[in-house]
């Protein structure tokens, strides 16, 4: 655990200047609560106004001392006492990691949230905007050149060569497969070919689940909530075993099971999808034939990459060439349009928070469990001491309010109690 608060890079300046203000915090408290128990003794057994000064320091003190309690509890036991409920931080950070998890996926990662902050941002308008500046556009086309140049030259005549051999030409043979394979899917659902292939199925599941109940108890308990009690997890897991395995019975008595008329008909629906028109097919297969049984087909295709990557290359390279001034003038305009056309800009926002929210929905938990993982991985009395050297100065000002609230208060009851008395 030596090396598991590698959650920072602490910056030894930054964390000197923390560590003096909070020593100086804690000063002050101190030196409140002192005050006010050498004022309540020094006031002890008086009466008159010197009453109500004794009554707010002891009033003080003990403001003082409970809110001591309070933010020590935080990061550690108090005076080294195993008391309940305290080093909070250090036992609970898990929990503490969970519900900021929580917090952020429900109070930030929402579609309305989103949808607000991307329309807020105006990201198209600061995009054209940046853009219409020559040295903008001229940096974003160097940049783009140089990775565009780099990825053609990674890529060899022997790689062509290969994805053309390999790839391309089995592939273009073969094509167009769909009218074949619709056809063949529509014989095979007409004729109910396919029913002894699920029922092969549905009996292989079936007698695998009722032969390994625990290997598929184990896989569910694997993904049960830690909170969830091991008796409840148990009895949801032979239900859902005792379920499946009926249900997949069920289907392998019953031919007309919904189910099975469910898979018909997404199987009717793919051949009818996979037809074509049988005469643009055949003459694209004669001309595809003879183009690929061409002896100069795959050394044309290389050559033909090498003198393009060549050219792309070469022109990638000159600042002044005719790739890079085209790519220029066509990124300007489309700033200038991106600025002058709201009806562009709407409608790229529009995909911007279609995109933002498109991937917050489907990678927004993974996005927010970086945080319970990262946590986890900490020591908990290592983040409790990073996290008071960062937030301790400002907590200290609640045992020195404590400490005046509490002396004022402490004034108020004793003279409501010399009124009631």
């Amino acid at each position: 655990m030596a090396s598991a608060i590698s959650m920072i890079t602490p910056d030894p300046a930054a964390d000197e200047a923390r560590r003096r203000g909070l020593r100086k915090m804690r000063t002050i408290a101190v030196g409140l609560l002192v005050f006010a128990a050498v004022v309540y003794v020094v006031t002890r057994g008086h009466d008159g106004w010197v009453g109500f000064v004794n009554a707010g320091a002891e009033a003080s003190m003990v403001g003082a001392m409970a809110d001591w309690f309070a933010v020590t509890a935080l990061f550690k036991h108090p005076l080294g006492l195993p008391i309940p409920h305290t080093a909070l931080i250090p036992k609970r950070k898990d929990e503490l990691g969970r519900g900021l998890q929580e917090f952020v996926g429900e109070n930030f990662l929402q579609e309305g949230i989103i949808r607000e902050r991307v329309a807020a941002a105006t990201v198209s308008l600061r995009v054209g905007r940046w853009l219409s500046e020559p040295v903008n556009a001229r940096k974003v086309v160097h940049e783009t050149a140089e990775v565009t140049s780099i990825a053609l030259g990674k890529i060899t005549d022997a790689h062509i060569a290969g994805f053309v051999q390999e790839a391309l030409v089995p592939r273009f043979r073969e094509e167009p497969i769909s009218p074949l394979l619709g056809s063949l899917l529509d014989e095979v659902v007409r004729d109910d070919l396919h029913r002894g292939l699920v029922d092969l199925a549905v009996d292989e599941v079936g007698s695998w689940l009722v032969e390994n109940p625990d290997t598929f108890a184990e896989v569910l308990e694997e993904r049960a909530p830690w909170w969830a009690p091991p008796r409840l997890n148990g009895a949801v897991t032979r239900r859902l075993h005792r379920e499946l395995v009926e249900w997949l019975t069920e289907i392998r008595r019953d031919p007309d099971h919904q189910a099975r008329q469910a898979l018909d008909s997404l199987l009717r629906q793919l051949a009818h999808d996979l037809l074509h028109d049988a005469a643009t097919q055949e003459r694209t297969e004669r001309l595809k034939d003879r183009l690929l049984d061409h002896p100069q087909v795959l050394s044309s295709a290389v050559d033909l990459w090498s003198a393009l990557r060549r050219v792309l290359q070469s022109s990638l390279a000159d600042p002044e060439g005719a790739l890079r001034v085209r790519a220029q003038v066509e990124l300007s305009a489309f700033a200038h349009r991106l600025v002058e056309e709201p009806d562009l800009r709407k409608r790229l926002d529009h995909l911007a928070a279609e995109a933002a929210v498109f991937a917050v929905d489907r990678y927004g938990a993974e996005l927010t469990a970086v945080i319970t993982h990262t946590i986890e991985r900490w020591d908990g009395k290592e983040a409790a001491r990073r996290i008071e050297l960062h937030v301790g100065r400002d907590l200290q000002f609640i045992r020195i309010n404590g400490t005046i609230v509490g002396g004022i208060v402490g004034v108020i009851i004793h003279a409501v109690s010399l009124a009631l008395g």
